[in-house]
């Protein structure tokens, strides 16, 4: 009988489990809450709770699986198989995670940052198509991503490879940073960047427009709000969408110029505009691309979701072990 593959997507308010096929085919799945209280103590033995709950329910035993795979907030250490500083977690000091719930379900297991995780499943089964070289940006509370080239996740020496959301896309007059630098892709195209852009606009924008209206009146506005509106017609959103989209597809293309991925696939909450946003980024990508990236690098669609963390959460037990 051929092996399965277990998949964690841990995140702060949901931990995401999912038994795989080797070829990535997903059997089950199940979700439980992420109990950070008393410093996130609780999150591990929960893991494992879950993970034995659900082995006994399906009737199988360790010997079932090829690894476990697991994608993290914060600072992974792989090889110790160790997380620091992932504060949505409350884990503030480095915890022991892979030994854990290795010693405890006899079953293999690897870990990545969770953003890496997600670019592998996207690559395996989603938009990417297997193919060796792919970048997978994420547009969500931040911009995230992961860099997959000739096959391999690009880490860097200090882990940090692949932070797309911190290439500098606004030197000088653009915002600050978390990061404590000025101007990042981040600031201006995560969900919250994209509300940043339009109130700055908003200061010398003359014609109507609900949005602006909505911003002068202190009303929450929120990125989904304002790609409903541009794609309604509403000329204010929809300028606000052309400086977004000139971030991002000035970003892909100099990702693209030093890479030359086959693809470029985005994903995360903002990528819910879909085509309206995806042939936007395209246009200013082909503007900043010179000709053989142009014509052989395509921007593209995540098509897995939510699951993306899941299964390329399994894809690196598959590959690990």
């Amino acid at each position: 009988m051929s092996k399965k593959l277990l998949g964690i997507d841990l995140g702060g308010t949901t931990i995401k489990f999912g038994i795989l096929t080797e070829a990535g085919e997903v059997q089950e799945k199940w979700a439980i809450e992420t109990n950070i209280l008393e410093g996130g103590k609780h999150i591990v033995p929960d893991i494992v709770a879950s993970i034995k709950h659900r082995l006994d329910m399906y009737s199988l035993t360790s010997d079932d699986f090829v690894g476990i795979g697991m994608g993290s907030p914060g600072a992974v250490n792989r090889d110790d198989k160790t997380v620091t500083g992932a504060f949505n977690l409350n884990w503030k000091e480095t915890q022991e995670v892979g030994s854990v719930i290795e010693k405890e379900t006899g079953i293999p297991f690897a870990i990545d940052n969770d953003a890496n995780v997600a670019a592998l499943g996207e690559r395996w089964v989603g938009a990417g198509a297997n193919n060796p070289d792919v970048v997978f940006v994420t547009l969500g509370t931040g911009v995230g991503g992961g860099v997959i080239a000739d096959g391999n996740l690009i880490h860097g020496i200090a882990g940090a490879g692949g932070e797309i959301g911190h290439m500098v896309v606004e030197p000088d007059t653009g915002f600050e940073c978390t990061c404590g630098t000025v101007g990042c892709l981040e600031t201006v195209a995560s969900a919250t960047g994209v509300v940043r852009v339009a109130r700055r606009l908003a200061e010398s924008y003359e014609g109507d427009s609900s949005i602006k209206a909505a911003i002068d009146n202190g009303e929450g506005v929120s990125s989904k709000d304002i790609f409903e509106a541009a794609q309604g017609g509403d000329n204010f959103a929809n300028s606000v969408v052309d400086k977004v989209c000139f971030y991002l597809g000035l970003a892909t293309a100099n990702i693209s110029n030093l890479l030359n991925p086959d693809s470029v696939v985005i994903g995360g909450g903002v990528s819910a505009a879909g085509e309206f946003l995806r042939r936007r980024v395209e246009a200013n990508f082909k503007k900043y691309t010179f000709p053989q990236v142009r014509q052989s690098t395509q921007i593209k669609l995540a098509e897995l979701g939510n699951d993306a963390g899941i299964i390329g959460a399994a894809s690196l037990a598959r590959t690990e072990h």
